[in-house]
């Protein structure tokens, strides 16, 4: 079950570099996945959850501009398959003190590859069915963040 949370955070990173992580850092935060005293712990603490959450909030707002550059791109591919890997880990450490958190980071990333582009393809659908691409986007955010809430609220 842990494996498996860790990679539907991973997977859910795919759409929103920053939300999962800042979310997970948060719940770590208030001591919802314990994490301290572990190596990923400093996420769990308030500087960089908040830190996060700005990076998160940033991206909310920049994903619906228009300029904003294609998510299976290197550059953002990378990014997510990075911070998939922490948030899998942070969540592998806090939902169970056998797990491992490089199996956890493991699947993190193995989801977040698989979500960068399973997000796009929704997102792209969604757009095409609603005629906005400002609706799809809305829905996707609510999909994600209703997600990586019951990915913590399992762990």
């Amino acid at each position: 079950m842990t494996l498996a949370l860790a990679f539907f955070i991973g997977l859910l990173t795919g759409g929103r570099a920053f939300l999962a992580i800042a979310l997970v850092a948060w719940s770590a935060a208030f001591g919802w996945l314990d994490a301290a005293g572990t190596a990923l712990g400093w996420l769990g603490a308030p500087a960089p959850a908040a830190i996060l959450t700005l990076l998160a909030m940033g991206e909310l707002y920049g994903d619906k501009q228009a300029s904003m550059g294609n998510r299976t791109a290197r550059a953002p591919l990378a990014a997510r398959i990075v911070l998939g890997a922490l948030a899998g880990g942070l969540v592998a450490l806090g939902a169970s003190v056998t797990a491992s958190p490089w199996a956890g980071a493991a699947m993190g990333a193995l989801g977040a590859a698989i979500g960068t582009f399973a997000t796009f393809r929704l997102r792209a659908w969604l757009a095409t069915r609603l005629g906005r691409d400002l609706r799809a986007a809305l829905i996707e955010d609510a999909l994600l963040i209703a997600g990586i809430v019951a990915v913590v609220a399992l762990a």
